[in-house]
């Protein structure tokens, strides 16, 4: 797996992580030995950084890649995030960035992964009521502590992004990209991320899923799926959208590879670092095998003309998520 640097504070990840929250939260249908044997493929295959949260489960996430990296922890980079304060049993109290709770959160981390440190620790979600200076303030003493070594926030606007970066540096920003959801183009977080050097990396690469060129009706997710409730996975929106992805499904089968492959290589190729989550150890070993893809100007060209900005129909997140997201 080819390395990169991330952001320009001097972190080195593969050129592609793995997003863990599906092993623990929201879209259901994962065992804890698939998962394992997932993250350890990952593992062979040298990949490098694994997003996990406290939210994921709640806490369940974090253990179980605590417990799954063992004794390989101080090889790779762990990647974390807190926002929603949690009871010590897992039940939701609030939104809450406060500096009080930063650093009741890092603590909590360390515990539930089994380790001293977290890589790069986000901010998962920005809390209106609180200053990003007081939030990123706290964080910076996590770093200076030294139980954090980088610092990142998620999904935050890009006035935000550098009010935060001000504060402390900010190594990474991570938002939801791809060829479904191309909003961090216009919005001016990807090339203020750019400006100030804070890497990027784009959570959902494959549009919740999408983009693997499998999914064809509502019910091909499990019961329990969160995406069940998502505006652009209503029956209309899927049938609308499966049209994107053949029309994309044509440029991978002319280069001999998947269309979950084709999305990946397009988001790296845009210079960020993918998290694609799954929990298959088979779909681990065709998505790392995007990083050695490479698209010419051609195929970038019919890819745009494929899945241009706005091009998928439904919004990507309920009202109440969309609100959520806009920090």
């Amino acid at each position: 797996m080819q390395q990169t640097t991330l952001g320009s504070q001097g972190l080195t990840t593969s050129a592609m992580g793995l997003g863990c929250m599906g092993m623990s939260a929201f879209y259901g249908g994962a065992t804890e030995a698939g998962s394992v044997e997932t993250i350890r493929r990952a593992l062979d295959l040298g990949i490098t950084l694994f997003d996990t949260a406290e939210a994921y489960g709640p806490f369940a996430n974090e253990e179980l890649l605590g417990r799954a990296l063992g004794a390989d922890r101080e090889r790779v980079v762990i990647a974390s995030k807190f926002a929603t304060d949690f009871t010590d049993d897992g039940a939701p109290i609030g939104l809450d960035g406060s500096p009080e709770h930063a650093r009741r959160a890092i603590d909590r981390s360390l515990s539930h992964l089994g380790t001293d440190h977290v890589d790069l620790w986000y901010l998962h979600r920005v809390d209106p009521a609180v200053p990003i200076e007081d939030t990123v303030g706290a964080m910076g003493e996590a770093v200076t502590a030294g139980k954090v070594r980088y610092l990142g926030v998620s999904e935050t606007a890009a006035d935000t992004l550098r009010r935060a970066h001000a504060t402390f540096p900010v190594t990474a920003i991570q938002s939801e990209y791809s060829l479904f959801e191309r909003d961090a183009e216009h919005n001016g977080v990807l090339d203020t991320a750019r400006e100030l050097g804070i890497g990027f990396v784009p959570f959902s690469p494959l549009g919740r899923g999408f983009l693997g060129g499998t999914l064809v009706r509502r019910d091909d997710l499990p019961v329990g799926d969160a995406r069940r409730g998502l505006p652009r996975f209503s029956d209309e929106a899927i049938s609308a959208n499966l049209r994107i992805v053949d029309a994309l499904r044509a440029v991978a089968d002319e280069k001999g590879i998947t269309p979950a492959q084709l999305a990946l290589a397009w988001v790296i190729q845009a210079g960020t670092v993918p998290i694609p989550g799954t929990t298959k150890a088979a779909r681990v070993e065709e998505n790392a095998a995007a990083v050695d893809v490479e698209l010419t100007a051609d195929d970038l060209a019919r890819i745009d003309a494929a899945s241009p900005h706005g091009a998928a129909t439904g919004a990507r997140n309920t009202a109440a998520g969309m609100a959520r997201d806009r920090g």
